[in-house]
């Protein structure tokens, strides 16, 4: 199951690394991670969407709670949010088809960025696969060069999803998630680095 993982991390060199290690040293592809500043200084949200079954992701959430650097870490999965994602495509445009082109813009709600003399920069935000459908309407013009951010999430409601405080309850509530190989725990020292 594709699952999507908010995670506060302080903001310092080599955040992203370890994190993105973590998944990597336990099998998992990371299908998209997206991080940026939050409205909390020198506090950074990554968003990682990875294909894990529920079990997998309670154990890799417990070890997330391992590295000093993460505050707090929730699996949105199954919570009422709202995901989105930009994309940024040139696409081929001659002059004779851009009315065409135009009116395709138009019913995806997607932006022209920049007219050049044979192609346009387009500018889309929205789901996943509202995303996908316009890069399946764009592709027989010729798409000439595209990127995408991958998804950006955040829940429904009132309450925020992280605050400095929440620390400390967080911890406690991990502490009774199993760990990696805990038969073996006692028989061998660990190393979770």
């Amino acid at each position: 199951m594709i699952r999507t993982f908010v995670i506060y991390v302080s903001d310092h060199p080599g955040v992203l690394n370890r994190v993105s290690s973590l998944f990597r040293r336990r099998g998992y592809n990371i299908e998209s991670l997206t991080v940026g500043h939050t409205e909390i200084p020198e506090v950074s949200r990554m968003t990682a969407v990875v294909a894990i079954d529920s079990e997998g992701a309670l154990l890799v959430k417990a070890n997330l709670y391992k590295l000093p650097e993460v505050m707090h870490v929730d699996d949105i999965t199954s919570v009422p949010s709202v995901n989105r994602e930009l994309a940024i495509v040139k696409v081929s445009a001659p002059p004779s088809l851009r009315g065409d082109l135009m009116r395709i813009l138009e019913v995806f709600r997607a932006r022209v960025l920049e007219v050049a003399s044979e192609s346009l920069l387009v500018e889309t935000t929205g789901a996943e696969d509202a995303v996908d459908s316009l890069i399946e309407v764009l592709r027989p013009y010729g798409i000439l060069e595209m990127t995408r951010t991958g998804r950006v999430a955040m829940t429904r409601g009132n309450k925020p999803a992280f605050a400095l405080g929440m620390q400390k309850k967080q911890a406690a509530q991990v502490a009774s998630v199993p760990e990696w190989n805990s038969s073996l725990e006692s028989m061998t020292a660990r190393n979770c680095s």
